[in-house]
């Protein structure tokens, strides 16, 4: 995301299924952290990353068309497009490194990867243990079902056994819904699902998911809209819809990159960032990889 339901996919989209949009600002970078990350951000990580000469991505590529898996087992997609633009930027080679999602910031904050991409969702949770570039893309959560199976608002899903992808954002907005949330205050709420027997079922990947979702061992999947729409577009009998609630009120989020506390990386990342978009070069990825 850096912080819905599907049936059987193609071979590019099964490998590069889910994973988990306005301008955000970067964080500062003035919060301190101990540990390896510390340490790191004391240097400069672009001399680091040049000496060395390539810049390592942590991604999961089960996202499309952020980040999927090609015919050929190759990370492609928006993301690697975007990181290899930063990599020609520095004048370095793109090494992508393939991991669990809720492994990625561990990674950033940890240095064994300079950046994480995967249309990860800014949130002030993550914002606590890495900083993330500007704004590139942005979406809100999708709920994925069988075409028979009518869902119009998160209310629906009551009762339901519902997937989602460990560490995304889907997977905190469900847990919120059926075990209580916290208000912008603070206080703990009732979810609107609190007691009504929905479950959260947490997957590795929206793949394993999906494949329950199949096998009809959980009635709908969560994810973020593009994904959602790629699956469904590619898939018969599957349709997929805005999550939203009674009152209409719905998610809307911010995809960034995340790199360590307090790197010099992150103006570098910006700068690429917002040459692409002022190129339309984001624009083009978004149609290319959608396409595949």
């Amino acid at each position: 995301m850096k912080k819905f339901l599907a049936v059987a996919l193609s071979a590019v989209v099964a490998c590069g299924l889910f994973a988990s949009c306005g301008k955000t600002p970067a964080a500062n970078g003035n919060d301190n952290t101990s540990g390896a990350s510390s340490t790191a951000a004391s240097d400069s990580a672009v001399e680091a990353i040049k000496a060395k000469g390539e810049l390592v991505m942590y991604t999961n590529a089960t996202f499309p068309p952020f980040e999927y898996l090609s015919d050929t087992s190759e990370a492609v997609g928006v993301d690697v497009d975007i990181a290899q633009a930063i990599a020609d930027e520095l004048g370095v080679e793109l090494k992508v490194e393939n991991v669990d999602f809720d492994s990625i910031v561990p990674s950033i904050q940890s240095g064994k990867g300079d950046i994480g991409a995967a249309g990860m969702t800014v949130t002030p949770e993550r914002q606590k243990e890495v900083d993330f570039s500007d704004t590139y893309a942005t979406s809100i959560q999708y709920i994925i079902v069988p075409e028979d199976v009518e869902v119009s608002k998160v209310e629906d899903l009551a009762g339901k056994a519902i997937g989602v992808q460990t560490g995304t954002t889907g997977d905190t907005l469900i847990a919120g819904e059926i075990n209580g949330k916290e208000d912008e205050e603070g206080n703990k709420v009732e979810g609107v699902l609190q007691g009504t027997d929905a479950e959260e079922v947490q997957y590795k990947s929206a793949l394993e998911a999906t494949q329950d979702l199949l096998n009809g061992r959980i009635d709908a999947v969560v994810i973020d809209k593009m994904p959602a729409e790629s699956i469904v577009a590619k898939n018969d009998g599957l349709k997929c819809v805005e999550l939203v609630y009674a009152d209409g009120s719905k998610t809307e989020e911010s995809y960034g990159i995340c790199v360590a506390k307090g790197s010099d990386l992150t103006e570098v990342v910006n700068k690429v960032i917002k040459d692409l978009q002022d190129s339309g070069k984001i624009d083009e990825f978004m149609v290319d990889h959608s396409n595949a």
